[in-house]
């Protein structure tokens, strides 16, 4: 089964077509349209699950490297790798991501909350559901203003430092029959949040078809994610990794929310994780004028248009961008080494683990990482078995270099670790292509 999809010179009011069956796409063909996917977008060999961190008793053991090769479907144009793993292997009870580790996603997620607390004049009468709500790093902020939430998270030990801080959460994967669980168990949502999540769903449909089921008729859903034109503007290749199934451009959003009879009525445009998008959306058949769509919308779709997201074309050049990119770091790393300069890594977040692994570099090249998380600490990244240590490491080693895998945080990190100035240390950014700050 193929979707209908709206031409790019087609009317700009999208027309809603049948919702597909909430099943996946046959291997090799869009997990959206279901046309076959032939096009390359970029091939970074095989590579573990990004999360999956190597403890001391499994260090002797044999990991599982899945092929980590991006297609861009021809028809709607979304880039996407296929599914190896399923959610429930990868989000288990001892998954390792906690948002509440980032300072500034914090700031983040409190100031999104007092400007949609506003916006849509959320009180004690509302419902808020957040889809991979995490540690309850957003929905604590709601409940601070007395607001109801409900939180869905599969990861059981995620869920429980949620409870802790007073978020209700269903331990659950979210789609159609979640949301239709949710909405007899708690009612309808006035505000759907589903942040950073969207590439995390293998079945697009299923997912797309629970946000319209559980929100409320004149309702409003937002999601954020990484935006594609960041991605291929600024070389960010290593946020593709299996547990990202999808990477997503406005214009293919559009057609993914369409076909199930949802409008996006805003978008605006974020710093986040390297530039992402937080999108807006309602029932098509919402009136209220609040729910008008805004002039940023056919600004953006215009302005991708034009740079090219609904032509091959566009993604032919990325392959060629990423393999000089691997070339230049290792030849600042080899450089490095033959001074005899010691390295030493900041962080282990996903995109990390793709960089290492595609480039080939394991401790030869970098001693260790150090991470805020002491549920990543003392175990090894996957696949590199680059030991993860506590930060004060780096005061007791003094590295040279100071290697920062989460690049997105470059600000924070560089101020949290000023102190390697002391001894001449200098700080190395990978992305978009490999630069020294002292």
């Amino acid at each position: 089964m193929t979707s209908t999809l709206l031409h790019p010179a087609d009317s700009v009011e999208l027309e809603a077509h049948p919702a597909p069956a909430a099943s996946l796409a046959p291997a090799d063909h869009c997990r959206f349209c279901a046309a076959p996917l032939r096009v390359t977008f970029v091939d970074l060999g095989t590579s573990p699950l990004c999360q999956d961190h190597v403890r001391p008793a499994d260090f002797n053991r044999a990991e599982s490297f899945y092929p980590l090769h991006a297609y861009v479907c021809g028809q709607c144009y979304l880039v996407q790798v296929g599914t190896f793993v399923e959610p429930a292997n990868v989000f288990r009870s001892d998954y390792a991501y906690f948002s509440s580790y980032s300072p500034s996603w914090l700031r983040h997620a409190q100031q999104y909350c007092d400007l949609i607390t506003e916006r849509l004049a959320l009180d004690a009468a509302s419902l808020v559901v957040e889809v991979a709500s995490n540690d309850g790093y957003l929905l604590q902020y709601l409940v601070a203003k007395d607001i109801p939430v409900l939180g869905v998270e599969p990861a059981g030990n995620v869920a429980d430092a949620a409870l802790l801080k007073g978020v209700p959460s269903l331990r659950k994967f979210f789609g159609s029959a979640t949301a239709l669980e949710i909405g007899q168990s708690h009612g309808l949502a006035d505000l759907v949040v589903a942040n950073n999540v969207l590439a995390h769903v293998p079945d697009l449909n299923d997912f797309v078809q629970g946000l319209r089921l559980v929100l409320k008729p004149e309702g409003v859903i937002t999601l954020e994610f990484p935006h594609l034109l960041k991605l291929i503007e600024g070389n960010q290749f290593d946020t593709i990794y299996h547990e990202h199934f999808s990477y997503f451009s406005f214009w293919t959003v559009e057609q993914i929310f369409a076909h199930h009879d949802l409008i996006l009525f805003d978008v605006q445009e974020l710093p986040t994780h390297g530039g992402s998008l937080r999108i807006y959306a309602r029932h098509r058949a919402a009136q209220s004028a609040r729910l008008a769509v805004t002039t940023a919308v056919p600004e953006l779709r215009n302005r991708e248009l034009t740079a090219g997201v609904c032509e091959l074309d566009f993604y032919a050049a990325f392959a060629g961008q990423v393999r000089e990119t691997k070339r230049k770091l290792l030849e600042f790393l080899i450089a490095a080494k033959r001074a005899g300069k010691t390295v030493a890594g900041y962080g282990a977040p996903g995109k990390g683990n793709t960089l290492l692994n595609y480039c080939g570099i394991r401790t030869d090249f970098i001693d260790y990482t150090v991470d805020l998380n002491p549920h990543k600490q003392g175990n090894f990244l996957p696949g590199t078995r680059i030991p993860i240590l506590e930060p004060q490491h780096i005061a007791e080693t003094r590295p040279d270099f100071l290697l920062i895998l989460p690049w997105n945080l470059r600000a924070e990190i560089m101020e949290q670790m000023a102190y390697i100035r002391d001894w001449g240390g200098q700080f190395v950014v990978p992305i978009p292509e490999v630069q020294v700050y002292e």
